[in-house]
């Protein structure tokens, strides 16, 4: 039996640390077969050796995210726990991005994730490249946001393509802005998790922050903007060119696409695609792909993401009938 002890600066951080009814510290405890006990003011680990190690690393980085941010959810403990097996400069925990004062806060959860918001941070135009579930147009949303508070932009424009309306477009129910919502909805979601109601609604009215159909960037210049494209993959080429021509002085574009997922007629190139191999000498872009270790959704979608990226899963079922 091997023992580990891990000093609280403050005692009273043990209850957010274990979670209501402990709830906290049993996943650890089932995860990885260790027992967790707290004693005069420390937190006591026993179990296998390697066991114990890696409970440690977790509460310690579970400690860290209780300081950086006030408060644990269980996703934090699922995501440090699927994250374990990383190496120490893998999980750098780093200050929450600054939004709204009252919005949640935002961090990155993952190192890809990090990373995808430094590039942003330092550079004009981002790619983010990755499958359903890695927070390319969350976090986008979030820097944008940020940037509009520190009055670093003047105007949010979400964009997406709306590909698969297709030519059915028109015998969709409403007038056009009822027709085109549903394909804009994500973009919504995204920000009404970020802001509230009331502060989405006045910023829409005030047309600070704008969500429209890529067809309607034509013709735009836009300044002093943060511009974000989702589901950037279902772009053509063209398309693709005459929505990053639209960058105007002092503005930001982050592109974000999913290549697995691509809607298009067979016959038609994906702009997301052709765009990153035309720009990767261009000074001031940055491509950065995101894996599915940087999948912070439900546990499941992760592996659901892995099997349907493995052909072996489809020949190994057959082989069981």
């Amino acid at each position: 039996m091997f023992e580990a002890t891990i000093s609280v600066a403050d005692p009273e951080a043990l209850m957010p640390l274990f979670g209501p009814s402990d709830r906290h510290v049993r996943q650890i405890r089932e995860s990885l077969g260790v027992a967790v006990t707290a004693r005069n003011g420390s937190i006591h680990v026993a179990g296998s050796e390697e066991a114990v190690r890696t409970a440690t690393q977790v509460i310690e980085k579970l400690q860290h995210r209780l300081h950086l941010r006030g408060a644990l959810f269980t996703e934090d403990v699922n995501d440090i726990l699927s994250h374990v097996g990383q190496t120490t400069s893998g999980m750098v925990e780093k200050p929450p991005i600054a939004i709204l004062a009252d919005a949640r806060q935002i961090h990155p959860r993952t190192a890809g994730q990090q990373k995808y918001v430094d590039a942003i941070a330092k550079n004009e135009l981002v790619f983010g490249i990755g499958p359903a579930g890695t927070g390319k147009t969350f976090l986008a949303v979030a820097m944008a946001v940020a940037a509009l508070k520190k009055e670093a932009i003047k105007k949010i424009v979400l964009v997406r393509p709306a590909v698969e309306a297709g030519e059915s477009l028109g015998f969709l129910p409403g007038d056009i802005e009822a027709k085109i919502n549903p394909y804009l909805r994500p973009l919504l979601d995204a920000l009404r998790d970020i802001i509230d109601y009331e502060q989405f609604k006045r910023y829409t009215e005030q047309d600070v922050i704008e969500v429209i159909p890529l067809a309607y960037m034509r013709g735009r210049t836009l300044n002093d903007a943060f511009i974000i494209l989702d589901e950037a993959q279902n772009a053509s080429i063209a398309q693709m060119k005459m929505f990053l021509t639209r960058m105007g002085i002092g503005s930001k574009i982050v592109v974000a696409g999913d290549i697995t997922q691509i809607d298009l007629p067979p016959h038609q190139k994906s702009g997301l695609v052709d765009a990153v191999k035309r720009l990767r000498n261009i000074a001031g872009f940055q491509s950065i792909e995101l894996t599915e270790s940087d999948i912070v959704r439900h546990r499941l979608v992760q592996e659901i993401v892995r099997a349907y990226d493995d052909p072996k899963t489809i020949s190994r079922k057959e082989d069981q009938k």
